[in-house]
């Protein structure tokens, strides 16, 4: 294969989800809620050389553009990911993901004595902080293992 040989075919209409992690496309997919069942046409490329990360992930979702939501999701577990905006086979946009300063509803906490956990109708919401994430309830901080909490 020439360094120049796409591994994937391009898409027309959707998004480009690159410089994702190595091991983290499968998380990405369930974040998004996509398991093959909506008939989007999905390609993942997993563990592909990359001069930035050394190896990384990247996923193709044909037919759909991403939720601000949706992003801020991801730059928890892919903080170095660029979305690309295709439309009629060219990229039309390109961002960097930002990591939000909190998120709500979208984690759980892992602390079974949060007020969260308690069967209260209260919403989780954690504070990004630069190794991870912490609960605003109760001060649990997950690091590591964010992609297990993800509760979307």
């Amino acid at each position: 294969m020439s360094d120049h040989e796409l591994r994937v075919s391009k898409i027309r209409d959707g998004t480009v989800i690159d410089h994702v992690e190595g091991g983290q496309a499968l998380n990405v997919l369930a974040i998004l809620g996509i398991d093959g069942s909506e008939g989007f046409g999905v390609s993942v490329g997993m563990n592909v050389p990359s001069d930035r990360l050394g190896r990384k992930d990247i996923v193709k979702v044909e037919e759909r553009e991403l939720s601000q939501s949706e992003v801020d999701v991801l730059s928890l577990i892919a903080p170095e990911a660029t979305i690309n905006i295709v439309r009629d086979f060219e990229v039309v946009e390109k961002n960097r993901v930002t990591r939000p300063d909190s998120v709500t509803g979208v984690l759980s906490c892992p602390n079974r004595n949060c007020i969260t956990n308690a069967g209260e109708p209260v919403e989780t919401r954690f504070d990004v902080v630069a190794d991870g994430v912490r609960c605003d309830y109760c001060s649990t901080i997950l690091r590591a293992d964010i992609a297990d909490h993800i509760d979307v």
